[in-house]
């Protein structure tokens, strides 16, 4: 069974790449060391970024290892991708229709991905690319909710998400439930900061969201400005000012069963 992109993913990120790529958080220093150690990548690991988006995990894959391969299936996303990364191997396709041979990687990495696509299909393709033991990581940037004014801005965009899919409704873990190919190893969780002016990586950075860059312009517009209302009115912080969005970053570890 093949999937179809959601349609908020579908349109949402096609509209938005550029803006995605300018105004999305990076990771935690700490990715690096999470990844040598828990996941044991090396110079030999061939990885898969799937769900590569336009490549804001890339830097974290890169010192590790020169066998990377980049699948994503929104061109626009992937063209941002490439024009960063030119020396990156890209695919440009579904999670369910992978294009390597069986166990022919060390490691598949879904960097604010995996929700998009946690289905069996999907989980039967990366087990079916990985080695024997292999490791499968996902990882999330989630705003830090235990800040007021964040609080009041996930409050504000919640109805606008629908049945879109989304890391904090865990719908995404049902996948895990009654299968024999993943086990988990471990949880990491990071802090991670954004800084930058309230327009760049607070209002833009939710316009990037693909449930809301999938709205007509005049609908976006007015989110913006209810957005710079919230902060200003938690933190007194204007459009142009600077300030620093908080985050934590949640590191999945599993392991492919034999």
């Amino acid at each position: 069974m093949t999937q179809s992109l959601h349609p908020a993913a579908a349109q949402g990120f096609s509209l938005a790449a550029a803006l995605y790529e300018n105004v999305r958080p990076s990771y935690p220093n700490a990715m690096t060391t999470w990844l040598l150690q828990e996941l044991n990548l090396s110079s030999h690991s061939h990885i898969v970024d799937l769900g590569a988006g336009t490549g804001k995990f890339l830097p974290y894959l890169q010192p590790i290892s020169a066998h990377i391969n980049a699948v994503e299936p929104i061109a626009e996303m992937l063209a941002q991708l490439a024009d960063n990364f030119p020396d990156i191997a890209t695919f440009q396709t579904k999670s369910e229709q992978l294009s390597f041979p069986d166990q022919t990687m060390d490691a598949v990495i879904c960097a604010q991905s995996f929700h998009w696509f946690a289905n069996p299909t999907a989980l039967a393709e990366i087990y079916r690319i990985l080695h024997p033991h292999a490791a499968l990581g996902l990882i999330w940037n989630q705003r830090d909710c235990r800040v007021n004014w964040v609080k009041a801005l996930a409050d504000y965009i919640a109805p606008l998400e629908r049945d879109t899919p989304r890391y904090h409704n865990e719908q995404w873990k049902k996948v895990f439930e009654n299968q024999n190919l993943f086990d988990i190893v471990s949880l990491k969780v990071f802090p991670q900061q954004h800084i930058g002016t309230v327009e760049q990586v607070v209002s833009k950075r939710l316009l990037s969201t693909s449930f809301i860059a999938a709205l007509p312009q005049d609908e976006q517009q007015h989110l913006k400005q209810q957005f710079e209302k919230i902060v200003f009115d938690y933190t007194g912080l204007r459009p142009h000012e600077e300030i620093c969005f908080p985050y934590e970053t949640f590191a999945y570890h599993f392991k492919k069963l034999p």
